[in-house]
């Protein structure tokens, strides 16, 4: 096996993800960004300048592009590193380092922008204030990725067991346009903590007063916040009671239809993430989570921000006929 054959192989798309129109964007951002880390790295180690001339010394076994693809595949179909490094015929800690040093640089890009090539979102402030200026109306929903459970004794061991799935979990929030497309994903939590204590430990109910503009629509766990906000944050309306009559009940069904039909789509948005395979059932170190699920929401950013942008459609009502008295 040649080290072109398994180039070939992990550039593919069903290997690494993304398509090879993808893969060189990725390559061409990358590059200087990894070379200027490796060269901050051996600065340190030498405590000083380098005593030779760039290229002399050591070659490295695994290129720019090598690194970046066992990266890819690895977040794809969550290989073991053994795996790759038989592929690629290297020893599987030059695998592992490949790894360590390229999850950062692709969790650091940040989440595209639709319409906007260039612009990245990078934080729950450069979110808002897109939202604010383009009048977008966000779709915020949390999803849990199951973990390992840690040994016995650990301190907080319990904090990560989840009260509705019942299992060891981490959650994260996502924030999503009225196509689907991701704007914002992370904010990681043990799976035990509730939805609405995020929305006030990370800051996401103080956006909305510094955004008064922005309006978004939410499931039932965010309830205390469409309480607080209620001409912003659009949750699902209360149930009637039993006696209510069957005019309100059928109303209720009708209104809670509509705010499903408009939320919808950030469960979407999630159902991407898990399509591969650390997001589906993560076994890694959990201190690493937050750097995979960063480096992956924003590959996948880069595929729905692509989605050309639907018009939407009027709810109000238009005459077809103009009527005179």
């Amino acid at each position: 096996m040649t080290l072109t054959w398994a180039r070939a192989a992990c550039s593919h798309p069903a290997l690494s993800g993304v398509s090879r129109a993808h893969l060189g964007e990725l390559l061409e951002e990358l590059d200087s960004r990894w070379r200027a880390q490796r060269e901050s790295v051996l600065h340190e180690q030498r405590g000083g300048k380098r005593r030779r001339v760039e290229g002399a010394g050591r070659k490295p076994k695994l290129q720019v592009i090598d690194r970046l693809l066992v990266t890819l595949v690895h977040l794809r179909l969550g290989l073991p590193h053994a795996a790759l490094a038989e592929l690629y015929r290297v020893d599987r800690s030059t695998v592992s380092a490949a790894i360590r040093q390229m999850r950062p640089l692709l969790a650091a890009r940040g989440f595209a922008v639709p319409d906007r090539p260039g612009i990245r979102l990078r934080t729950l402030e450069d979110v808002f204030a897109y939202a604010g200026a383009e009048g977008v109306d966000l779709r915020i929903d949390a999803t849990e990725v199951q973990v390992r459970r840690p040994k016995a004794g650990r301190p907080g061991r319990k904090a990560f067991v989840s009260g509705k799935k019942k299992q060891n979990t981490v959650k994260t929030t996502t924030f999503s346009d009225h196509q689907g497309r991701t704007l914002f994903s992370g904010v990681v939590r043990p799976g035990r903590m509730h939805d609405q204590t995020c929305v006030r430990t990370e800051g996401i109910a103080e956006q909305f007063h510094h955004h008064p503009d922005v309006k978004a629509e939410v499931d039932s766990g965010y309830q205390g916040l469409a309480n607080e906000f209620p001409a912003q944050v659009s949750s699902p309306p209360k149930k009637p009671k039993d006696d209510a009559c069957d005019g309100d009940k059928r109303a209720w069904r009708e209104a809670r239809r509509r705010q499903s039909s408009a939320r919808i789509c950030v469960e979407h948005t999630n159902a991407e993430y898990k399509q591969w395979r650390p997001l589906q059932r993560y076994t890694g170190r959990r201190e690493d989570y937050d750097e995979t699920h960063r480096a992956i929401a924003a590959l996948v950013s880069d595929r729905s921000a692509r989605r050309p942008t639907r018009r939407r459609t009027s709810t109000e009502l238009v005459l077809v006929h103009t009527t005179t008295c």
